[in-house]
């Protein structure tokens, strides 16, 4: 997340600020659409509460650039982000992380074939297609704007700026992505897997952003694409037996996350091992 040095005359944002910005926009998104609960309550809670959610993705589109321009100081909020590439570039880094996560999920749906607790169904319907998109670009771009690229300019203005903020910000929003996603209501130990494989995948993508010259479309797809991928190996690629060890297709019983088990852990460490040249921030700083 280019942004701009706060000793150029740049603002910096303030830890509350900071804290209550996301807060904020969900609780704004969830008032407006209060209304249609009540107006159309057939509805159902399910609907209304991703309509609530849409809305303060909304807001946040709509309130970053005067975010940017009035406390990072940056003139150019979109590419500051790193949202405004050429889009023929664009296009490439989306589809090298949609790759990377394609092999990551194909050495996972090989071991479960291999060990006998995956079944190859290869059944899909037109449904699931569509879900499976949705997830890769909606939710692929929504948390990568958010993490990647709000929430690490935040955290590098506010830890000083420069090549060492830039990499004390890269470590504690991946801190922070693990947090935030990881279920902690599944045992110790299960969730203790659920947390590390997060923070790898935080710093994973961060060091995507980076190899890719600060633009988040191979973010993007990387995310992305483990979402909308592993939503159609479960619902209908692959059927996944009962009982299935832990390690193997990682914690969550129904709602597995595969990133939590030793073989998402394994595949996450080559991940950041091919991306290793990427760590020192004086080889590729996104903060200048």
């Amino acid at each position: 997340m280019p942004a701009s040095d706060p000793s150029a005359g740049a603002g910096k944002p303030t830890w509350l600020g900071t804290a209550l910005y996301i807060p904020l926009l969900y609780g704004a998104g969830w008032l407006l659409v209060l209304p249609l609960a009540a107006l159309l309550p057939a509805w159902g809670a399910e609907r209304i509460s991703l309509l609530g959610t849409g809305m303060a993705f909304a807001l946040l589109l709509g309130s970053l650039p005067l975010r940017l321009r009035r406390v990072w100081g940056a003139s150019h909020p979109w590419r500051t982000l790193g949202l405004a590439r050429p889009w023929r570039a664009a296009g490439r880094a989306f589809l090298r992380g949609l790759l990377k996560a394609l092999l990551l999920l194909l050495l996972i749906a090989l071991l479960l074939l291999a060990s006998g607790h995956g079944h190859w169904s290869g059944s899909l319907r037109s449904g699931d297609l569509w879900n499976a998109l949705a997830l890769i670009l909606g939710v692929g771009l929504a948390e990568e704007l958010l993490f990647r690229g709000w929430l690490w300019g935040e955290l590098a203005l506010q830890l000083g700026g420069g090549a060492r903020g830039d990499q004390r910000a890269m470590v504690l929003q991946a801190v922070l992505f693990s947090l935030v996603h990881t279920r902690f209501n599944l045992g110790p130990l299960a969730s203790l897997g659920l947390l590390g494989g997060l923070l790898m995948l935080g710093l994973a993508l961060a060091l995507q952003r980076r190899a890719d010259a600060g633009a988040l479309h191979g973010a993007i797809g990387l995310h992305g694409g483990l979402v909308g991928g592993w939503f159609l190996l479960q619902h209908g690629l692959l059927t996944i037996a009962p009982g299935t060890p832990l390690w193997l297709q990682g914690p969550g019983g129904a709602f597995a996350n595969p990133l939590g088990g030793v073989v998402g852990w394994l595949g996450l460490a080559l991940l950041l091992a091919a991306r290793r040249r990427w760590w020192p921030p004086q080889v590729q700083s996104i903060t200048p």
